[in-house]
């Protein structure tokens, strides 16, 4: 993997402190909360100038969401974390989308009330924490499909070929050119009834019902169903390797990082990602505000072990997920162990799609650009002279 890269994904690293007989760090992963519609369908009566801010926006309840899991992570990790935000314990890394950007905003709202000299208005309860990002046609690591990566296009077009699409479609009577387009219908649908918005008459339970099966299939489609650990290697595995890097990274020897949590404001679609290049995704779309965290325990023997845990309910606390053929609490070797068949070498390349022509100008070119994760790979035409951008198939509006 290329250099650059890897300094970049460096900013996984957390370091804990004693807590009870283990040492504790973390990175937590959540999804955005409760937003409007990215986009209406045909015969919506419901258009852009129905919503305050207009489509794909978090909404207030998207913003209480948050700040009421950032209240939560507080007690979670209380004693770990300190009262006070202090800039070296802490950084937030956010998807270029407003919701995302707010949704942490309100997250750390919650996590850090201001204390003591910390408070520079008496009547607020509030104190600005920076969220970094980067522009969108630059998003590697928590934008997902990935886009710009021809062979993930190649093995999408397979899966559309596959027993057990063919077989789903066939049931729900769903053409090829449109099962991509059922998510956006019932995303849409499902937006407006969260808001007492009336729905059309043709809009049944049952219909809902199947759209939502459809939905859900979408996600197995990107990420599972035909060659899934290729997809991992090419997609979710990506996010994986980076804080599989930083975890083991943490437990080295002479680790002395103080940053104790990364904190990822991301979609339905990066958790989705990640879930599946751990083979422990449940095939449902995440919630608002649905958390996984990652924990690296400190044993008494001085030997180290991983935790996950999903908090996709407010109603009850995180529970454990296991990768696999590993405990609750995986040795960290282990943990390694067991997903790198998911995490890519080198991304450009395995991406790469071999020409049937031996032009080996083009070849060259092509190897150039394909060495640079946070560029577009580069594919040129018989009749190209310069890098053209590969849209991903069925990347438009999934960034939920």
């Amino acid at each position: 993997m290329n250099s650059t890269v890897l300094l970049l994904l460096t900013m996984f690293v957390v370091l804990g402190k004693v807590v009870g007989d283990r040492r504790l760090t973390f990175v937590t992963l959540y999804r955005h909360g409760d937003r409007s519609p990215v986009k209406a369908y045909p015969t919506d009566r419901y258009q852009e100038s129905s919503w305050p801010q207009g489509f794909g926006q978090l909404s207030q309840e998207g913003m209480r969401q948050h700040f009421e899991l950032g209240q939560a992570l507080r007690k979670r990790y209380q004693g770990f974390l300190n009262d006070t935000y202090d800039r070296r314990e802490i950084a937030v890394r956010s998807t270029d989308y407003d919701r995302t950007l707010m949704s942490a905003e309100a997250n750390l709202a919650g996590l850090y009330p201001p204390n003591g000299s910390q408070v520079f208005n008496p009547t607020l309860e509030w104190q600005p924490i920076p969220v970094h990002t980067v522009p969108q046609f630059e998003e590697r690591l928590l934008s997902f499909p990935i886009p710009g990566c021809p062979r993930y296009k190649i093995l999408m077009n397979e899966t559309e070929h596959s027993e057990k699409y063919l077989n789903v479609t066939f049931l729900y009577k769903v053409s090829n050119t449109n099962i991509e387009t059922v998510w956006s219908v019932y995303d849409t649908l499902f937006c407006e009834a969260r808001h007492n918005m009336t729905a059309p008459d043709w809009v049944t339970p049952n219909i809902m019902d199947d759209l939502r099966k459809l939905k859900d299939f979408g996600f197995e489609i990107m990420f599972e169903v035909y060659k899934h650990q290729e997809k991992s290697r090419l997609q979710g595995g990506v996010l994986l390797g980076s804080i599989v890097n930083n975890i083991s990274e943490s437990a080295l020897p002479d680790s002395n990082r103080r940053l104790k949590m990364m904190m990822l404001s991301a979609h339905d679609t990066t958790i989705v990602a990640l879930q599946s290049s751990l083979s422990i995704f449940n095939g449902k779309q995440p919630p608002y505000a649905s958390c996984h965290i990652f924990e690296l325990y400190q044993e008494d023997n001085g030997s180290f072990t991983v935790a996950m845990f999903y908090r996709n309910d407010t109603r009850r606390a995180p529970y454990q997920l296991a990768v696999p053929s590993c405990d609750l609490f995986c040795p960290l070797e282990d943990f390694v162990r067991l997903t790198k068949p998911s995490i890519p070498e080198d991304w450009g390349k395995e991406c790469m799609v071999q020409s049937p022509r031996k032009d080996k100008g083009m070849m060259a070119q092509v190897q150039r650009c394909s060495k640079f994760l946070l560029m577009p790979v580069c594919m040129m035409g018989h009749k190209l002279n310069g890098p053209i951008y590969i849209k991903n198939v069925n990347s438009e509006g999934r960034n939920d």
